[in-house]
């Protein structure tokens, strides 16, 4: 019932906007279907803010949920159709409408990405998509197997590019249908037959473009196991540049179009020829740069003097030793004639301690009969016969007076040898 009012009797404004929330949540929940048009996820936020639109009509509302509800119904996108469990709430501070979701799923294309994305995290998760399980492409493969429709554009595309880059490229063609229910079967016997062939070094699986629905058949977990298990290179060809099935991503290749796929498993062989030429050409000028460096360093080798005059070396040490054998000499005439004046002292001090020495100053030395020196008159006896050496010679006497010293005898001078007796 409504509220009685007058200007003189106004109802309070919480009461009306009271009433307003109790009449709208009153509808409770409802199943919604609307266009997905914005997506406004907070940082830090537990709410995830929507906004729905009516696919004929102009009418859109503003949905709030919480994360996981948005990430329990798969990837959404802006743009996509869903159906979405709502209930209208009004917020009394702001007096404004809004709906909360607690469930939300995509219908029609938006259901059938969800499935997909769903198996890609499952893929993904046991290792399918990783890098290091992929194997790399052979330069030029003996045969490419081919699996595609039979005379089909895909096929035209693989084959001319592939001869028109390399004329002798060798293929062998699985046909199979790459869409429709047998689709998966077929394309799945097709891969196994080539991967069995021992001469088969790269498989193409090629299909024109196509409406997600019309790719399903190689987003097949069978189709895509079966490419994973493959012992052969698997290059993925399939549809367009925006396409993008799962099988891109098992692939151990992913050509964007049929014509790409020919360009990644054959080599150009106008380029090669170049790349050859151009090899050459680089190898020749890298061996004459180096013939020539070896040249100069050669030439500078022989320029080196040693080369030139091998004997140079020899003179300058020549001229050391030469230098060094005169110093020596003069050394040791040095130390000669100091060695021959210290001998010529010795000689002299020797000369004149010696015996020979005073005889030769005209002293006689007396010598008894047992040859005994004879130094003092106590030794001498009149009539005793002595020994006198003299410098020349001996001559014998006899003692004839004894002279004591308490004479003290005048000191003889040296008499002259010639006044000798």
């Amino acid at each position: 019932m409504g509220l009685e009012s007058s200007p003189e009797q106004p109802q309070p404004l919480r009461v009306v906007t009271q009433q307003v929330k109790q009449w709208i949540e009153r509808l409770g929940w409802v199943w919604v279907e609307g266009q997905l048009i914005e997506i406004n996820r907070r940082a830090r936020s537990a709410t995830v803010f929507l906004t729905l639109r009516d696919k004929l009509a102009e009418v859109s509302v503003s949905v709030t949920t919480g994360p996981q509800v948005l990430d329990a119904a798969g990837p959404l996108t802006e743009g996509a159709t869903v159906v979405a469990h709502l209930r209208p709430s009004y917020y009394n501070p702001a007096g404004r409408l809004s709906y909360h979701c607690d469930d939300i799923r995509p219908v029609g294309e938006g259901r059938l990405l969800a499935q997909l994305e769903q198996r890609k995290r499952m893929l993904q998760a046991e290792g399918l998509f990783d890098p290091r399980r992929k194997k790399p492409l052979p330069f030029l493969p003996r045969v490419v197997g081919l699996v595609t429709a039979a005379q089909s554009a895909a096929e035209r595309d693989v084959v001319e590019n592939a001869r028109r880059r390399w004329p002798g490229v060798v293929f062998r063609t699985c046909h199979a249908q790459v869409q429709g229910v047998n689709a998966a079967a077929q394309v799945m016997d097709a891969v196994s037959t080539l991967d069995r062939d021992e001469e088969v070094d790269v498989i193409v699986v090629a299909r024109g473009g196509g409406s997600i629905e019309d790719l399903l058949p190689f987003s097949d977990e069978g189709v895509l196991r079966t490419v994973a298990a493959c012992r052969t290179p698997v290059v993925s060809a399939i549809g367009h540049e925006s396409d993008s099935p799962i099988l891109d991503l098992v692939a151990d290749h992913r050509a964007s179009t049929p014509t790409d796929a020919a360009r990644a498993v054959v080599p150009d062989v106008a380029a090669e020829t170049e790349l050859v030429a151009s090899a050459r050409s680089r190898l020749g000028r890298a061996l004459l740069h180096r013939l020539d460096a070896e040249q100069h360093r050669l030439a500078e080798l022989r320029g080196r003097r040693v080369l030139t005059d091998p004997l140079a070396a020899f003179a300058v040490h020549s001229e050391q030793l030469e230098g060094w054998r005169h110093r020596l000499g003069r050394a040791v005439e040095q130390h000669l004639r100091h060695e021959a004046t210290t001998v010529q002292h010795l000689v002299a001090r020797a000369r004149s301690l010696s015996p020979v020495a005073t005889l030769e100053r005209g002293y006689t030395v007396l010598a008894d009969a047992d040859g005994h020196t004879v130094s003092t008159t106590s030794r001498l006896s009149p009539q005793q016969a002595v020994t006198a050496w003299l410098r020349d010679g001996t001559a014998e006497l006899t003692v004839h007076t004894v002279h004591p010293a308490a004479e003290e005898p005048a000191t003889p001078t040296d008499p002259d040898p010639e006044e000798q007796p």
